[in-house]
């Protein structure tokens, strides 16, 4: 919008001096004089003031971001963050601590418990994903080694499949079975650990389910107050994640989101994100994982934790230093507050020019005051100053 304007005011006021020049000359006076009046609007109305408004607002809110935390990596989402109507969450790691522990394992095996969870852990491990830690976790725990794995293969959205010991493994969620077309005749297994909370892995060993294996988190301590905020400013949160529907309702129900999509693909994210911008919302996602990082690109501002994977991290425009999820309503302050002081700026840019270039071009000269060089000079610097010591009121954040 600057640069719009500057475009306009500096030709309007090159001509306001031309004529004024040539209108001195005509009433009579001298080229001195008409000279001196022609320099004096150009000096009074250096566009200074106008050229500082929007870039020092935007740097002293950089730097109260980087304070709190908040690592901005382009300018223009302090102009834009104050336009989010929605913000979409992933569930593990983002609002969940993705520090996953093993709740309980049903063996359905002929296998011993130790061999089972041997040869789940050591796929488990070659994973990117927050649940393979639960399992490195476990291998650790109980000492158990772990075995070589071939043919490794993360299938995103769904799981990861591999082989070990000339044994065929797939691990993941109820659509990887959908996925291989295996049956599935424990679902009532799987209801009752995910009411208790529980994502849900199964095991499956050439083709047989060997086991339902169920993972909890811990939502963090603070998101429930984050959703009320957002909520309370009338921003819409929404759960989007590749969890069982029960889980995350669960989890949703706790911290105070409304809006649940489970049971989502990676592409199914980005999906529901292109449809959100597509009925006129302004949104925000904020994830951690690689499967989050098409979804933060395609968002109009993507928000990662610093605890996310790099690919997540060098998807998104913002990232929350420490993992703290207050910092999207403090981001959300900042940038509203930004765009205010920037308005202001612009005002008493505007302002002081529309009050100094008639004064310049000698429309009080009947009363006796006229202006030189020299005075518009310090009077353009007093304008600057007016707009630095505006924007640095920021800091007060």
């Amino acid at each position: 919008m600057a640069d719009t304007v500057s475009g306009y005011f500096v030709p309007a006021v090159i001509l306001i001096a031309i004529i004024t020049f040539i209108a001195y000359l005509i009433l009579g006076n001298t080229v001195a004089t008409a000279i001196n009046a022609f320099v004096t609007i150009l000096v009074v109305a250096c566009p200074c003031s106008l050229g500082l408004a929007t870039p020092l607002a935007i740097v002293v809110s950089e730097g109260v971001c980087a304070n709190n935390g908040i690592l901005v990596k382009k300018s223009e989402i302090l102009e834009n963050a104050e336009k989010t109507t929605t913000v979409v969450f992933d569930k593990t790691g983002t609002l969940t601590y993705g520090k996953l522990k093993i709740a309980k394992i049903i063996n359905y095996s002929k296998m011993q418990e130790k061999e089972l969870m041997q040869i789940v852990g050591s796929l488990e491990k070659k994973s990117t994903h927050p649940i393979g830690k639960a399992f490195e976790d476990y291998l650790n725990e109980n000492k158990i080694e772990t075995l070589d794995v071939k043919d490794f293969k993360d299938v995103s959205g769904y799981g990861i499949i591999g082989k070990i010991a000339e044994n065929d493994v797939i691990l993941g969620n109820s659509k990887i079975l959908e996925k291989y077309d295996i049956t599935n005749s424990h679902k009532q297994d799987e209801e009752k650990l995910a009411k208790e909370g529980n994502s849900i892995i199964y095991v499956v060993i050439n083709n047989e389910i060997s086991a339902i294996i169920g993972v909890n988190d811990i939502v963090r301590e603070n998101s429930k107050e984050v959703i009320s905020k957002l909520n309370k400013n009338k921003i819409e949160t929404v759960m989007l994640t590749g969890d069982n529907t029960q889980t995350a309702e669960k989890i949703a129900k706790e911290i105070g989101i409304t809006t649940v999509i489970s049971n989502v693909t990676p592409r199914e994210k980005t999906e529901v994100v292109k449809k959100l911008k597509t009925e006129g919302k302004y949104v925000m996602m904020c994830g951690d994982g690689i499967n989050d990082s098409v979804s933060l690109v395609t968002a109009n501002i993507g928000v990662s934790v610093s605890s996310g994977t790099d690919i997540a991290r060098d998807s998104a425009q913002v990232v929350i230093i420490n993992d703290n999820l207050e910092r999207i309503n403090d981001l959300l302050d900042i940038s509203s507050k930004t765009v205010r002081n920037i308005k202001q700026n612009l005002f008493w840019a505007f302002f002081y020019n529309v009050c100094m270039i008639p004064i310049a071009a000698g429309i009080l000269q009947p009363l006796g005051i006229t202006l030189n060089p020299m005075i518009a000079a310090f009077s353009m610097t007093i304008s600057s100053l007016t707009v630095v010591l505006n924007a640095l009121r920021l800091r007060r954040k």
